[in-house]
């Protein structure tokens, strides 16, 4: 063990190790050797007793510079270069540029980092030389400042025109398995019978499944983290990172991560990175060689954290249990940040920009946004919306209701004075009620699409309900379908997918959903995450391929796919108005309006066959004659049109019925669906017959 010995050293090499118990005979056999031994012997002796007085030629190898290159023309005039190597604190810096300002250099506890500030308002693109000089040693370390990329701060982030597709890289495709084991990485295995293990998956997997993905409709793909996770097992998930600026090698390459970035571009999709901002893994440098304390709460030992982020908005909370669940640790080998610390605060908001420029992201998901500090969170967010004005962020908010996730929300009246800047937040609550109300029963009062009506007449607590993240599952949660068995019920699938795509938010889609992939979360959250099937060669099923499907994993597919294709480009949908109506007899109807073009949804919550008066519902109901969505069937010939909707309507158990307007200039959509069957509705003067 290192804390035993003594070194002798002539070089950052260890000469000898010395035992404590021997160290108080070192001076004595010092003297001895100087009087006996020869010349030559002596003059490295002598050298030996220099490097102990004094660490001026300790350094000359730096480890890190970080970030590797930046780029001329931000609008942030500063920038933070964080170098690392053994000893360097003892240098004295300068630079060669003319135009670039040294503004400040940091010496931090640990001798072996500098932090340098410099000033690049000025510069033009180049690269300088930043010149690190020890006695009589000097270290140059050449820094390049590109030039940016035409309307690079103009990238368009997601929003609600947007369906987000969620991807585990590691479990999707593998694409290249000579990168499955990288040498020198300390997870040195892939074994898919093993959930907890890695398994393979790439970007050249994600890469070869393009075409499937925009194929399917969904314009925006979401890739859990992909930044290096050098952790010695459980690696596979991404959220332990160990270098903010280097895309796990297991994965690909920076360069190969940027090409898939730019394939997706050319077909038509938006990518958007998972980051952490809140802790790293215990394998990260930044921790195994703290630059100093205070880089990590508790001064960088494992306190747990409660979880009960809802602290940060109690106005009861303790300071204890407030302190506790922001500055606690995930666990024990995930080391929380102090991003109160404003090396620490600059080094992650740079992280982040540097990936947006480098790579073209459209968008970031921030993990825990809540357990990290308030105050950083703001000024990170405020800072990638100048750099890039049309950029999107959303923040995991994984908290129990709106109200409390209202408050994580830009502009959100809870957090005033002070403002968050995050532009979207996660409705989880949103989530769990969807995953009861296909199920249950509904009421003129309660369960079932009650639910759903209920909670978004609160949504006078968003800032902006546009801009909710909403879903019916993700890597996290039970997907949708918890077994196997419960799929066969595809009518509770498609009630779900038709709100979640025509309700207010931005959905997002778990992969494997429009192939009815089932989990439960009790079985442990490497269920949620399996592979995709036909993603690995030899696999036994390939489930990209529609020949290879199950029928009702088609049905599934093709129902799914018939509403992304309908939706993308919709602006109904992605800018409309929503208007709704309280249940009545188990009915929920709502409608989705921008100018004179409206989408108009009926769910019956109920088992049970039910005839409408529709004449409640004639403010949202057009005169114009309707078209079936899925079978692209014209509804209601020989109907007056120019009569009010003045009939009956029937809708059958578990029913959806949806009137759509856009695509079609003089006409409505609907969407029918009953179980496993589609059925269309035609109209008659005085009777609706199925």
């Amino acid at each position: 063990e290192h804390h035993k010995y003594l070194y002798l050293y002539s070089s950052p090499q260890m000469l000898s190790p010395i035992p404590l118990h021997l160290q108080h005979r070192f001076a004595e056999q010092t003297f001895k050797i100087y009087v006996t031994m020869k010349k030559n012997f002596l003059f490295v002796i002598l050298l030996v007793l220099l490097f102990g007085c004094s660490p001026v030629y300790a350094a000359t190898v730096i480890k890190k510079v970080v970030p590797a290159f930046w780029w001329a023309g931000m609008k942030n005039p500063e920038l933070q270069v964080l170098l690392y190597g053994e000893h360097i604190a003892f240098a004295e810096v300068s630079i060669s540029s003319e135009d670039i300002t040294l503004q400040e250099v940091v010496k931090l506890e640990n001798p072996n980092y500098l932090i340098v500030y410099l000033n690049i308002s000025e510069a033009a693109p180049q690269t300088f030389n930043m010149i690190l000089k020890q006695g009589k040693k000097q270290t140059v370390i050449p820094y390049e400042l590109k030039e940016r990329k035409p309307d690079s701060s103009q990238i368009e982030g997601f929003n609600s025109s947007d369906v987000l597709y969620l991807i585990m890289p590691d479990r999707f495709a593998n694409g290249d398995s000579s990168n499955d084991i990288i040498s020198g990485m300390l997870e040195a295995r892939v074994d898919r019978n093993d959930s907890f293990a890695r398994h393979g998956g790439d970007f050249k997997g994600i890469e070869k499944h393009l075409d499937y993905i925009a194929d399917l409709g969904v314009t925006s793909i979401w890739l859990n983290p992909i930044q290096e996770n050098d952790m010695k097992e459980g690696s596979y998930h991404g959220y332990a990172i160990t270098d903010y600026y280097q895309a796990d090698r297991r994965f690909g390459n920076n360069e190969e991560f940027r090409n898939l970035v730019d394939q997706a571009h050319a077909k038509g999709m938006k990518v958007v990175m998972d980051m952490i901002f809140n802790h790293c893994g215990s394998e990260n440098y930044l921790y195994k060689d703290m630059p100093s304390k205070d880089w990590f709460n508790f001064k960088g030992n494992y306190v747990q954290t409660s979880f009960k982020t809802a602290t940060q908005l109690d106005p009861y909370a303790s300071d204890y249990e407030k302190k506790i669940a922001v500055d606690g640790w995930f666990s024990q080998v995930m080391p929380d940040f102090n991003q109160r610390n404003r090396h620490v605060a600059t080094y992650l908001i740079q992280s982040s920009i540097w990936w947006i420029e480098y790579a073209g992201i459209n968008g970031i998901r921030q993990d825990t946004h809540p357990y990290a500090d308030f105050d950083m969170m703001a000024h990170w967010c405020k800072a990638v919306n100048e750099e890039y004005p049309k950029f999107n962020i959303v923040g995991e908010t994984w908290l129990g209701s709106n109200v409390l996730i209202s408050y994580w929300q830009k502009d959100s009246k809870l957090t005033y004075p002070k403002n968050t800047y995050l532009p979207t937040v996660m409705d989880f609550p949103l989530m769990e009620h969807m995953n009861r109300a296909f199920d249950e029963e509904t009421t003129d009062w309660n369960g079932g699409l009650c639910r759903l009506y209920e909670y978004l007449s609160q949504d006078i607590v968003f800032a902006d309900p546009m801009n909710l993240l909403t879903f019916l599952d993700n890597h996290d949660t039970s997907r949708f379908y918890r077994s196997e068995a419960d799929t066969k019920n595809l009518n509770r699938y498609k009630q779900a997918l038709v709100f979640l795509l025509t309700t207010r938010g931005i959905p997002q889609i778990y992969y494997g959903t429009e192939i009815l992939m089932a989990a439960d979360k009790a079985n442990g959250d490497g269920a949620l995450r399996c592979d995709f099937p036909g993603g690995w060669q030899n696999d036994t099923h390939n489930y990209f391929d529609a020949a290879n499907r199950t029928p009702l994993q088609n049905e599934a597919f093709s129902y799914l796919k018939k509403l992304l294709q309908w939706r993308k480009g919709n602006e109904v949908i992605a800018k409309g108005k929503l208007k709704h109506f309280a249940p009545s007899k188990g009915i929920y109807a709502y409608e989705r309006k921008q100018g004179d073009k409206s989408v108009v949804v009926f769910l019956n919550g109920n088992d049970r066959e039910q005839t409408i008066d529709l004449h409640p519902y004639q403010e949202i109901l057009s005169t114009s004659s309707a078209h079936d969505l899925l079978t692209d069937k014209k509804i209601g010939k020989g109907f007056n049109t120019s009569e009010p909707w003045d009939i009956p309507f029937i809708l059958l158990k578990k029913f959806t019925t949806t009137y759509i307007y856009p695509k079609y200039p003089s006409s409505y959509l609907a969407i029918n669906q009953n179980n496993k069957v589609y059925t269309n509705l035609y109209f008659y003067s005085n009777q609706a017959k199925k």
